[in-house]
């Protein structure tokens, strides 16, 4: 359950407060100052992602510490992975000092105390956390400790793999079943250990299934950049990673799919994005069809049909007459206090 925490619902004299309890129940005990405390502004949405959770958080200045005492009072032993998306931040820990700008990524650990701040730059600073417990990363701690608020690289390979996962689960996160969930908070996990052996220079001690689930969002990406192109193939990705035929179909396979099929669903995917789309209202149908690797109308036709229901004449149609019918106001506020219970459970 997506959960919200805004305190621009509350009175500008318990918002500090209120960010203090919050985020200590989000993440772990701990304790803030702020510079500026009659203009704070913050918010945070919580996702649960079976053993993992991630949260995105937008704020402004502030100083966080977690303390030695903190950590006697509760450890839940977690590994916490923050990912900057605006301004600049800091974290120290274990002797280590990081400074953070958009794009770079920090881990740091729930049993050794730092301090953190933000406002380092002027204008909200925002971030993804992503937390779950140490026993669900199949690295050894004497390989993680080194790297403890050392700044991992999110803009290109690996590092931005992972930040686009993330931005995705957020984009998506009410569509997925709670099984998803649970998979793409492993597949998180596992590619944290990735981005954390990269970076420490060493092969990632991974078992065989991780392994697959990397290599299989590799290749996600790759369909991805690629959708338009009509050469897209199950050759194409096989040859572009370096596998054979039959290791594609067995990763897919694995993830309940098969190359085809998923390429086939994600170019009908954004053709119906394209049709629901008034702004692409005089675009003939077939050139968005080829636009998305169909460049044969009578080919767009039949594949659409075949998952929609509706040749994609109609679907447009109906799509954007639902689109301009009025909507009724969302029956309830989204904003809450953060309830103890939306935390994950250490399973």
């Amino acid at each position: 359950m997506l959960t919200v925490f805004d305190v621009d619902g509350l009175p500008v004299r318990e918002r500090t407060s209120a960010w203090a309890e919050a985020a200590s129940n989000a993440l772990v005990p701990q304790r803030f100052r702020f510079p500026a405390p009659q203009e704070f502004h913050a918010r945070m949405t919580g996702m649960p992602l079976g053993v993992a959770e991630l949260l995105h958080m937008t704020y402004g200045p502030l100083v966080t510490e977690r303390t030695p005492k903190d950590i006697r009072r509760q450890d839940p032993e977690y590994y916490q992975l923050g990912c900057t998306i605006l301004g600049e931040q800091g974290i120290e820990q274990a002797r280590n000092q990081a400074l953070l700008g958009a794009g770079e990524m920090v881990l740091y650990d729930s049993s050794v105390p730092f301090t953190a701040r933000s406002g380092l730059s002027p204008g909200t600073s925002g971030s993804y956390v992503l937390q779950f417990p140490k026993r669900s990363m199949r690295l050894s701690p004497q390989r993680v400790r080194s790297l403890v608020a050392v700044p991992l690289q999110a803009r290109t390979g690996v590092g931005r793999l992972l930040f686009q996962l993330l931005a995705g689960i957020e984009e998506q996160f009410e569509s997925c079943s709670p099984r998803d969930l649970v998979q793409l908070g492993q597949t998180a996990i596992d590619l944290t250990a990735v981005l954390l052996g990269r970076h420490a220079d060493r092969a990632p001690v991974l078992p065989p299934e991780s392994r697959q689930h990397v290599l299989f969002l590799r290749m996600v990406a790759f369909i991805d950049r690629n959708l338009a192109d009509p050469g897209l193939s199950p050759c194409a990705v096989a040859s572009a990673h370096g596998v054979s035929l039959r290791y594609l179909h067995r990763v897919f396979q694995i993830e309940g799919t098969t190359p085809t099929r998923f390429i086939r669903e994600q170019r009908l995917a954004r053709c119906r994005r394209d049709l629901a789309n008034p702004a692409l209202g005089n675009v003939p149908v077939h050139a968005i069809g080829a636009r998305w690797g169909f460049p044969r109308a009578s080919d767009f036709n039949r594949a659409f049909r075949a998952a929609a229901g509706v040749p994609p004449g109609r679907y447009r149609v109906l799509a954007t007459h639902h689109a301009a019918a009025p909507r009724s106001p969302e029956p309830y506020a989204r904003t809450t206090r953060w309830p103890a219970s939306a935390r994950p459970d250490d399973e």
